[in-house]
């Protein structure tokens, strides 16, 4: 390790890891939003008919919504001075990160919601439960991809990382910072993902027998 990243090694975890708790916030929003949004998509469709349609193709659109794209529409689409019930409606970058992956998060809610109705409705109550390790899966997803707020400023994880490298002076100790925050980053969410995979696997070996 050169002298340059030996410096920046020592403020470099706290800001790292406040840094990660961004990513979480951003995650959490993302996906309490979803929930509500999705749960009330996925009963339209579980009822079929005028409202099933329309909420059929309102998820069909979430999964078409490029998360860039919503991004910088919130940034840019609402003007400085615009208020809501007289108060200043002003979206910061991070909650402009979060809502801009609540079509996802509520697109992937719908359709898990709609599964557990289903099975719900047959009589496997353990296939319904698959929707709480869904929801879980949603939810390191969107950590992973709140890394978008990088793109403006929002100083998550990412963001922490790509300014570190900026002050190293040789590509190897640029490198090898990466390659820190790939560990740091990569190894909490790929213990996460493991982890409901045995959850999922578990449970589906049981629905057969119960449905």
């Amino acid at each position: 390790m050169s002298q340059h990243l030996a410096e920046l090694a020592a403020d470099f975890l706290p800001r790292f890891l406040r840094g990660m708790a961004v990513n979480f916030e951003i995650a959490v929003i993302s996906l309490v939003i979803g929930l509500v949004l999705g749960l009330l998509l996925a009963l339209g469709r579980y009822r079929g008919a005028i409202a099933g349609a329309a909420a059929a193709a309102m998820v069909a659109l979430m999964r078409a919504a490029p998360t860039f794209v919503v991004m910088f529409f919130l940034l840019n689409a609402i003007p400085r001075d615009a208020t809501l019930f007289g108060a200043p409606l002003v979206v910061s970058g991070l909650m402009a990160v979060a809502l801009s992956l609540v079509p996802y998060s509520a697109a992937y809610i719908s359709d898990a919601g709609l599964d557990a109705m289903r099975h719900w409705r047959a009589g496997s109550h353990l296939g319904a439960l698959l929707f709480l390790p869904n929801v879980t899966r949603a939810f390191f997803v969107l950590v992973m991809s709140s890394s978008a707020g990088a793109a403006i400023g929002v100083t998550e994880g990412i963001t922490v990382i790509l300014r570190r490298a900026e002050q190293l002076p040789t590509l190897d100790d640029r490198l090898l910072l990466f390659a820190l925050g790939i560990v740091m980053f990569g190894i909490p969410l790929q213990l996460g993902f493991a982890l409901i995979s045995f959850i999922q696997r578990r449970l589906s070996r049981l629905v057969p027998a119960t449905a």
